[in-house]
């Protein structure tokens, strides 16, 4: 996967996850961060399960996914 390609990932799964968790973005720092994070998150969790995402669209869930319990992880320390 190039660069740009983990980079819009990053975007697009942290602006999700903010619109599912917050209910709005981050802005486009904060939703790559978010996404990124989210993506190391879900993928450990995903290949723990024996899942592998391997469209585009697949990666954008698992990312999701992580960035989501990401998300969670740190409102509970708030």
């Amino acid at each position: 996967m190039g660069l740009i390609a983990f980079i819009l990932i990053g975007i697009i799964s942290g602006w999700i996850a903010g619109k599912l968790t917050k209910g709005k973005g981050f802005g486009v720092a904060g939703d790559l961060v978010v996404g990124i994070i989210g993506a190391v998150i879900g993928g450990f969790i995903f290949n723990i399960f024996g899942l592998h995402a391997f469209s585009f669209i697949g990666k954008i869930l698992t990312s999701v996914v992580g960035a989501v319990i990401f998300l969670y992880i740190i409102r509970q320390f708030k």
